[in-house]
C-alpha cells in the first residue's frame, strides 16, 4: 500500500524515504563525512610534518631540533613552535664540523712526526720509552761560544 496520507503534499522531495526503507542520502553523507575527516587528518599531519621533510636535506642536528619543535607543537597545539621549526628548516646552518675535522686530521698527521728528527713515525711504531729532553734555553748574545762566533763571521763575509 503506497498511498500517501491525505494531508501530505503530493510531490515529496526525492530524499524522503518511505517508512522501513534505507535512507540512501543519510548513508551517503555518513560515508562522505567519514572520508572528509580522514582526509583532513591526513592533510593536517602532512602539513605538520612539512618542516621535518624540509630539514631532512640539512644537517643532522638541525633535523633533530626541527623534529623536536614539531612534536612540541603537535602535542601543545602552540603554533609558535611549528613556525619556529619551519623557519629553522628554511635557514641553512653553517657547517662548523668540516673545518674542525680537517684541522683535527691535520694536527693528528703533524703529531705522528717524530718530535726530535722531524721524520714521520710509522703508524704502528711504539712511543719511545725515554722522555724527550726539554728544549735548551736560547743563548744570550754575549754568551756565544767562540766556534759559533767564528761561523757567524764567515757567514757575514
Amino acid at each position: 500500500m503506497n498511498t500517501l496520507h491525505p494531508l501530505a503534499p503530493h510531490h515529496l522531495p526525492s530524499f524522503v524515504t518511505a517508512p522501513g526503507q534505507t535512507d540512501v542520502l543519510f548513508v551517503a553523507m555518513a560515508i562522505f563525512v567519514l572520508l572528509a575527516v580522514v582526509c583532513i587528518g591526513v592533510f593536517y599531519f602532512k602539513l605538520h610534518a612539512l618542516p621535518e621533510h624540509m630539514a631532512h636535506r640539512g644537517q643532522k642536528i638541525q633535523f633533530e631540533i626541527v623534529a623536536v619543535l614539531a612534536l612540541i607543537a603537535l602535542f601543545t597545539h602552540n603554533h609558535a613552535f611549528w613556525i619556529a621549526a619551519l623557519l629553522l628548516a628554511l635557514v641553512p646552518l653553517p657547517d662548523f664540523t668540516t673545518p674542525l675535522t680537517s684541522m683535527a686530521r691535520s694536527l693528528s698527521r703533524m703529531a705522528r712526526h717524530d718530535a726530535m728528527s722531524g721524520e714521520p713515525v710509522a703508524p704502528g711504531a711504539e712511543e719511545p720509552d725515554e722522555p724527550i729532553p726539554a728544549a735548551t734555553p736560547p743563548a744570550v748574545a754575549g754568551d756565544a761560544a767562540p766556534a759559533e762566533a767564528g761561523s757567524a763571521e764567515k757567514a757575514g763575509a
